[in-house]
């Protein structure tokens, strides 16, 4: 079997490992919690970083109006589907197409990973933003607009006194990890047929 297909191969199954691994994390640090709060994000489920830290987190975020971090989320239906599909796709590809497919299955998962970080930025910013009107404490901006509570997308921000930080984990670098064999794998077997 040429190097293309297999690298082919392993860039479609790579992916699959964010059925196993954390696609992120978000913790929060306080002087009032010695042990940060924390929640890995998997494709299909939140979990805690330490025990009952999902519960912790939430009970903080009444206060403020924000809503509970829910138990499932429409996403957690979708991504695991779309991640199986364009697994799917690329076996498929990498079997029976010619090499220029794999080009566009590298286009596609940058594009359906795209929509993905779109849409957590979204999910992030709704649930900062969204507060219950009726919540126990109210803090403003120096403007006095209603002040939000979105952690980072990326990276460390600080919230009151709360310092949060936001960063990818082993399965988003399984997944970049499989969209990059994909060019990779494109541009051996482009060579080979070159060469042949």
């Amino acid at each position: 079997m040429k190097k293309g297909k297999i690298i082919m191969f392993l860039a479609a199954l790579l992916p699959m490992l964010l059925f196993v691994f954390p696609l992120w994390k978000i913790t929060l640090e306080a002087p009032q919690y010695p042990t940060p709060l924390g929640m890995y994000i998997y494709i299909n489920d939140f979990a805690d970083a330490n025990p009952h830290d999902i519960k912790n987190i939430n009970l903080m975020n009444h206060y403020v109006g924000m809503k509970y971090i829910p138990d499932a989320i429409p996403e957690f239906k979708i991504f695991p589907i779309g991640i199986a599909i364009t697994t799917l796709i690329g076996l498929v590809i990498g079997i029976w197409a010619r090499y220029r497919w794999y080009l566009y299955w590298f286009i596609m998962m940058v594009l359906v990973s795209t929509v993905g970080l779109i849409d957590f930025y979204r999910w992030e910013y709704e649930y900062g933003h969204d507060l219950d009107p009726k919540a126990i404490m109210k803090f403003t901006n120096p403007d006095g607009s209603v002040m939000g509570f979105q952690p980072p997308f990326f990276g460390t921000k600080h919230i009151l006194n709360f310092t949060a930080h936001s960063y990818p984990q082993l399965g988003a670098y399984c997944l970049a990890g499989g969209i990059a064999l994909g060019l990779v794998a494109w541009w051996v077997a482009r060579r080979e047929k070159r060469n042949a």
